[in-house]
């Protein structure tokens, strides 16, 4: 029974593994496309989400080591190496959102930014799914929350994907660095839940 709990055991870490190393590829290739798009549209929304893109690389790094080794020091601190990425994207999203409201800066369009965050938001979606079922089948908070992370991702894929569209259908200029708040928004949960929720 026990040598079936362990086999058990190492397809869920496996699978653990395989959905992080999934999620950094695609942020390793998204944080270039972003870079790009965000730079041709001057769109602060998508730089921000490439920023996330960059947290989240940061989050999967977090838990492949995690999930290399054991202990419940091993996690706190995975958990709060998470939580400062948030906070530093929120802190910057904050600052360079309301100073582009406060201007009246106005990005332009950019279908490589819709295309990218359409796709990247069911991709998202799909390994969160993923991450939360294995992590709960481990019993492994880090997972679990780096699930979260994932999630967030692809929630904050379809804010900007909203803000994009609305760009350059109705005009709204405002909907691109409106949809970075969303972004400050989900970030500031996400630090309150790794430091001051029930783990």
């Amino acid at each position: 029974m026990s040598d079936v709990k362990g086999t058990s055991r190492q397809s869920l870490l496996r699978r653990g593994f395989a959905l992080e190393y999934a999620t950094l590829g695609w942020n390793v290739v998204g944080i270039v496309v972003l870079a790009i798009a965000a730079i041709a549209a001057k769109s602060v929304a998508l730089a921000g989400f490439g920023l996330d893109s960059l947290i989240e690389i940061g989050a999967s790094t977090v838990v492949i080591w995690e999930l290399s080794g054991t202990g419940e020091d091993r996690q706190r601190r995975a958990l709060r190496l998470i939580g400062v990425g948030f906070a530093l994207l929120a802190v910057y999203l904050l600052v360079q959102l309301t100073w582009v409201l406060a201007s009246g800066f106005r990005p332009r369009h950019s279908l490589l930014g819709i295309v990218w965050t359409a796709v990247t938001a069911g991709v998202m979606f799909a390994l969160a799914w993923g991450k939360a079922r294995t992590g709960a089948a481990l019993g492994n908070p880090v997972l679990e929350t780096e699930g979260r992370v994932t999630l967030i991702d692809g929630l904050l894929a379809a804010a900007v994907l909203l803000g994009l569209v609305l760009n350059v259908v109705t005009g709204w200029w405002f909907a691109d660095p409106a949809a970075g708040y969303v972004l400050v928004y989900y970030a500031v949960r996400e630090v309150k839940e790794i430091f001051f929720g029930d783990h």
